[in-house]
């Protein structure tokens, strides 16, 4: 079982510069919660506890202000500072210690996942013992992401932004692994981009006959939020599926409430620490 999960903050954001020179683009509003919400309630709603957030060196200050240490949310959370990115691998090698023997979930800090047996597939993830897993979506634009050919949630073969069509599943930002990750992980050599690639971290383990696929189904979404547009276009998403339905999304108190790791106590705490807000307002309501 997966007990421990990073989540990987860190990157320059300059698809969306100018706005990310003075934030963490992971700290911007997805409509009314900073983007690390949403990565970080994947990581809850898997009944991962112990979570690693790996962030550009100077901005951890900003990350605390918001999330000091998961205390409030029942949860560990631990911070480390990255002084320049080199590609998702890095992440395990920075992680070892947190890692230590355990396997490992991690997901990017700018993705955003949902769906209606989101919570059921993340379950199912987090039980694996061996090998690595990713999880797969369709896309109409492949050439544009890491795409995986699949034969009885085998994968036969991966390729980075093939310019020939292949496949239509597209790996997401969200994978499980095995303690073997940290050694895989340093034993990979920067790409021409001088960056350790996470397509030859999941080959290694294809290579073994250990990766394997879950999908995520018709109903769910699969957001990237790397540009301005896809940027805005979640922030849509969640306000339309919010103001329709009266519940919120990655509201992460309420996702602790329901683990049964916090007590209305915290709760509490937390509309007095957000103050006077929509999102406090709805955590009352959670509580009422």
């Amino acid at each position: 079982m997966i007990k421990k999960g990073i989540i990987l903050a860190g990157g320059m954001g300059t698809r969306m510069s100018p706005l990310t020179k003075a934030v963490n683009k992971q700290l911007l509003p997805i409509y009314d919660k900073p983007l690390i919400y949403y990565p970080l309630s994947i990581l809850m709603l898997s009944k991962i506890k112990n979570i690693l957030i790996i962030v550009n060196k100077g901005q951890l200050e900003q990350y605390k202000k918001i999330i000091p240490d998961g205390k409030k949310l029942g949860i560990k959370i631990t911070y480390q500072e990255q002084d320049k990115p080199r590609g998702l691998p890095d992440a395990f090698i920075l992680g070892e210690k947190f890692i230590n023997k355990d396997n490992i979930a991690m997901i990017l800090g700018d993705n955003f996942f949902y769906g209606q047996s989101l919570t059921n597939m993340l379950l199912e993830c987090v039980k694996i013992k061996k090998g690595a897993k990713v999880i797969l979506h369709k896309v109409i634009n492949p050439e544009n992401f890491g795409v995986a050919v699949v034969k009885n949630k085998k994968i036969q073969s991966i390729k980075e932004k093939p310019k020939k069509f292949i496949s239509d599943l597209a790996i997401t930002g969200l994978y499980f692994f095995d303690n073997k990750v940290v050694q895989y992980a340093k034993k990979l050599k920067p790409s021409k981009r001088k960056e350790l690639e996470i397509i030859d971290l999941l080959n290694k383990y294809k290579k073994n006959k250990q990766l394997s696929a879950e999908f995520i189904g018709r109903g769910g979404a699969w957001l990237d939020t790397g540009t301005i547009e896809d940027f805005y276009k979640t922030s849509n998403f969640v306000s339309a599926i919010e103001n329709q339905q009266g519940f919120k999304i990655a509201c992460l108190e309420e996702i602790s409430l329901k683990n049964n790791w916090i007590k209305k106590k915290s709760i509490l705490e937390s509309i007095k620490f957000y103050g006077n807000c929509e999102y406090s307002k709805y955590l009352k309501k959670i509580i009422s």
